[in-house]
């Protein structure tokens, strides 16, 4: 695998689609009843293959945005009024018999209409809108418009109609609460021009097709019309749900233009603080993310662990793999004390892994971090960026499996990163040198069990600039299986971003995953400083 970095100027950040999303998805009212029958629309032919050539001609035909009718009063529906707009539990629509679909109002943040359509025997037919899906107050400004709105999302509810499993809303986003029912990081339909110095291209999905699971264990199969400026694209999505979820898409797409950079199955988190950049947040918390690392498994079957990063500015890392095994970001750590937060607990937010159906060929999984100062922005999004470019006219298929849980669905052999830490670097006792930074990992696994100092255990350290010094590894103290690297790293006053590769490893062979950390000058400043 060929690792690099580099930056890009970014010139605005958007409000977390998660944080939106976690605000309008509301509870369910009370158990349910049987629903009644909804309105329906006249038959019409379905298939994935009639979605894929719907996708095809769409592409050819210039892009429509979407004018909103009345957009002062979308703007009226903020998050305040669309908390108070509830969807009629005895309107629940079943897609089959393990699939009860809710729906969301439009309002300021989703501003355009979604079409919604049931499938059975080869023929869709669209769910009719109506004012009588939804309960509000009679002052609330979405009565002005409550006869023509829409549908701007779905969710499908569990069997009692309290909680949802997993919700589409905003754009081409969708998210599901994982084996501990928490909500926490997004998936996206695709990615467009992610992380570069122009506006990224936010496509959303546009029609949504339900049909009853067709295997033991599916609750639902999810289609999805993809559209926006640059591509169309046809997405079929096998959802089931069980402890976690797991949802196998096959997403084949369409490009009206060449773009700069696609991502596929791409992934967005927030990442503010852990106990390795401590120092660059004030806040009574000990950590605070949906996700603290990013997870690989190279084409060559490499474990890599590269722990997230809140830069000071705009960087965009590469691991550039040919078949790539599988990637995701990941919440190893799920102890509360670590987060003491039991409002959102983070320490329940699920892992997502991307696990590719056939082979990908040559590309590279991207990370692209951005700065924030608050836990309300997403920061964070990894994806799979393809060498070769798109091609206008040429379709694209990638099919792949996304598992929803509390950690990686094949963890390997190798022992795990368990904690990554920073601080001054140096010596007790002498004086500290404000160009060093301290770096502490903590690995744990099988392969460490019974080992000592005696077993010429090698701690394994390279960086891409400055100088590494001190490095050594011992046992952690009143463990049996968990050894601790530590090491300093000198840092030239002109770096940018240097990149330490370390791992432990005993007679040549690697006894753990490859650690993939990330240091700026900035950071190692204010190590100092504390």
């Amino acid at each position: 695998m060929t690792f690099f970095a580099f930056t890009r100027f970014q010139p605005a950040r958007r409000l977390s689609a998660l944080a939106v999303a976690v605000l309008l998805a509301l509870p369910g009212l009370s158990a349910a009843g049987h629903a009644a029958e909804p309105k329906l629309g006249p038959p019409e032919d379905f298939s994935f293959d009639i979605l894929s050539e719907k996708a095809r001609a769409l592409a050819a035909e210039p892009f429509k945005p979407h004018e909103p009718a009345h957009p002062e009063l979308l703007d009226r529906i903020d998050y305040d009024a669309h908390w108070k707009i509830r969807f009629n539990e005895d309107a629940t629509v079943f897609a089959g018999k393990t699939a009860p679909l809710q729906f969301f109002h439009l309002g300021r943040f989703f501003r355009a209409p979604v079409r919604m359509s049931l499938v059975a025997d080869g023929k869709a037919r669209e769910i009719l809108y109506s004012a009588d899906y939804f309960s509000m107050p009679d002052d609330s400004p979405a009565k002005a418009i409550e006869n023509e709105a829409g549908f701007a999302g779905f969710r499908i509810m569990r069997d009692d109609l309290k909680t949802d499993w997993i919700s589409f809303l905003g754009g081409a986003y969708f998210r599901t609460d994982g084996a501990e029912t928490q909500y926490g990081l997004s998936a996206r339909g695709v990615a467009i021009d992610t992380g570069l110095a122009k506006p990224e291209e936010f496509p959303r999905f546009t029609e949504f097709y339900f049909s009853d699971g067709e295997v033991a264990g599916e609750n639902a199969v999810i289609y999805a019309l993809l559209d926006g400026p640059s591509v169309t694209g046809a997405y079929r999505i096998r959802a089931a749900n069980g402890d976690g979820q797991v949802l196998d898409v096959t997403a084949t797409l369409f490009f009206r233009n060449a773009v700069e950079r696609v991502g596929i199955a791409p992934l967005t988190s927030m990442f503010w603080y852990s106990e390795m950049n401590r120092a660059s947040a004030y806040d009574w918390r000990p950590e605070v993310h949906d996700s603290d690392g990013l997870a690989i498994e190279t084409g060559t079957g490499e474990r890599i662990w590269r722990p997230l990063n809140n830069p000071d500015r705009v960087v965009t890392s590469s691991f550039v793999d040919e078949d790539v095994k599988g990637f995701g970001l990941i919440q190893r750590d799920r102890a509360f004390a670590n987060y003491q937060d039991d409002g959102v607990f983070y320490n329940r937010r699920p892992s997502v892994w991307i696990e590719p159906v056939g082979e990908w060929g040559k590309g590279a999984v991207q990370l692209v971090e951005i700065p924030t100062n608050d836990e309300i922005f997403d920061n964070i999004v990894a994806y799979w960026n393809p060498e070769r470019a798109p091609v206008v006219g040429e379709p694209m298929t990638f099919s792949y499996k996304l598992h929803w849980n509390r950690d990686e669905p094949y963890p390997g052999a190798l022992a795990r990163t368990v904690a990554s830490r920073t601080g001054r670097g140096g010596v007790p006792g002498q004086p500290r040198p404000d160009d060093q930074v301290r770096i502490v990992i903590d690995f744990e696994g099988s392969p460490l069990a019974g080992l000592t100092q005696k077993d010429a255990v090698k701690a394994k350290v390279t960086a891409s600039g400055g100088t590494v010094k001190r490095a050594y590894t011992l046992p952690i103290v009143g463990t049996k299986n968990a050894w601790r690297l530590t090491c300093d790293l000198e840092v030239p006053a002109d770096a940018g971003t240097i990149d330490i590769r370390a791992f432990l490893s005993k007679d040549g062979k690697p006894l753990t995953e490859t650690w993939l950390g990330q240091m700026h000058a900035s950071q190692v400043a204010k190590a100092a400083r504390h």
